[in-house]
C-alpha cells in the first residue's frame, strides 16, 4: 500500500519545495552571544578583628574596535553558520576572556531593530554564578583589556501617574561598576504600564554611563535574575569552597541580594541545604567557627 507525500498549496513536496527555496527571499538579521559572569569576593579590611566582606563583580571587556571603541562591554560576539548558541557563547568568550571552564545558562534574548548601530543584531544572553578564584583572565582577540567590576544596582526613585483608567507606575534605577578607579554609571528607567486588567513592564536605558550598546540593560536584566535564582535554587553554593561558615554563605546572599538578612531566619531557612561537619575555622580575633558544606542530595 503506497502513501502519497504530503503536499502544499503550490503541489510541492518538502524535496521539491526545498529544492526551489531561495534564502534571500528574507532578510538576515546577525546573531550575537553575550555572556554574563558573575563572582562573589572578598573585599580586604584594615581591621584584622572584622570579617571579610564580600563584593558582587562581573566581568566586562574593553572594546578595541568600532562601534563604541574603548568602552566597556560584557564579552561576546557573532554566532557563526556552523556552531549553536552556546558553542558560541564558549568560543567567544574564551577568545576574549581566556576563561572556558564555567557553566552557562541561557538568560534572555533581545532584539530591538537599533541595538546596533552596524546593523540589525539579535542577541541571546548567557549568565554565570563562578568561583573565579581559580579562574585566568586575560583579554586577547578584538578586547582591549578585560577586568571585574564591582556591581551597586539599586532603586533611587518611584512615581505614578494616572491618565483616565491607566496607571503607569515608573521606577529608576542606577547601575554602577567600579574598578580601581574607573567608574562606570548607567541609570534605568522600568515602567509597568497597565491597561485594564493588561500590565507590562518595558525597561529603557536613560543613560549608559560609559557601558557599550544596550549592555547596561542587559546587566541589570542578569542582576535581577540572579537575585530570583538564589531564592529558590542553590546557585549560591556554586560559589562557596568545600567547607564554609555558615556566616560566609550569609555574606554571598547578603551582597547578591544587596540587603541585611537576619541571622536566625536565614538559618531556618538553608538548614536543609547544609551538612554540618567536626571542621572549625579559626580566624584572627574571633573564636573558632564551625564549618558546614553541601548537602549534595538536596
Amino acid at each position: 500500500m503506497s502513501c502519497d507525500k504530503p503536499r502544499n498549496k503550490m503541489g510541492l513536496t518538502e524535496e521539491e519545495f526545498l529544492a526551489q527555496y531561495d534564502s534571500g527571499n528574507y532578510e538576515r538579521p546577525s546573531v550575537t552571544v553575550d555572556m554574563l559572569i558573575f563572582t562573589v569576593t572578598d573585599v580586604e579590611s584594615d581591621n584584622y578583628r572584622k570579617l571579610p566582606e564580600k563584593a558582587l563583580k562581573l566581568l566586562l571587556i574593553k572594546r578595541g574596535d568600532h562601534p563604541c571603541i574603548g568602552q566597556w562591554a560584557l564579552p561576546g560576539g557573532f554566532v557563526n553558520m556552523d556552531e549553536s548558541l552556546e558553542e558560541a557563547a564558549y568560543r567567544e568568550l574564551k577568545e576574549e576572556t581566556g576563561v572556558d571552564k564555567v557553566y552557562l545558562e541561557q538568560l534572555y534574548t533581545w532584539g530591538d531593530p537599533d541595538r546596533d548601530p552596524r546593523t540589525r543584531v539579535i542577541s541571546t544572553s548567557y549568565l554565570s554564578l563562578t568561583d573565579s578564584s581559580g579562574l585566568d583572565i586575560k583579554a586577547s582577540d578584538d578586547a582591549d583589556d578585560a577586568r571585574w567590576f564591582t556591581v551597586t544596582y539599586r532603586v533611587f526613585k518611584e512615581q505614578k501617574t494616572m491618565d483616565g483608567e491607566n496607571k503607569t507606575f515608573e521606577r529608576f534605577s542606577r547601575l554602577t561598576l567600579q574598578h580601581e578607579n574607573e567608574t562606570l554609571s548607567a541609570v534605568l528607567k522600568h515602567t509597568l504600564k497597565t491597561e485594564g486588567r493588561l500590565s507590562r513592564w518595558e525597561t529603557s536605558i536613560e543613560d549608559p554611563g560609559g557601558i557599550a550598546f544596550d549592555h547596561a540593560r542587559i546587566i541589570a536584566y542578569g542582576i535581577e535574575r540572579l537575585r530570583n535564582k538564589i531564592e529558590y535554587t542553590d546557585i549560591a553554593f556554586s560559589l562557596m569552597p568545600r567547607y564554609f561558615t555558615l556566616t560566609e554563605l550569609q555574606q554571598v546572599y547578603e551582597v547578591i541580594l544587596d540587603k541585611e538578612l537576619l541571622k536566625a531566619n536565614f538559618r531556618r531557612k538553608i538548614a536543609n541545604r547544609v551538612e554540618e561537619t567536626n571542621r572549625y575555622k579559626k580566624d584572627a580575633g574571633h573564636r573558632p567557627s564551625k564549618l558546614y558544606t553541601y548537602r549534595q542530595e538536596f
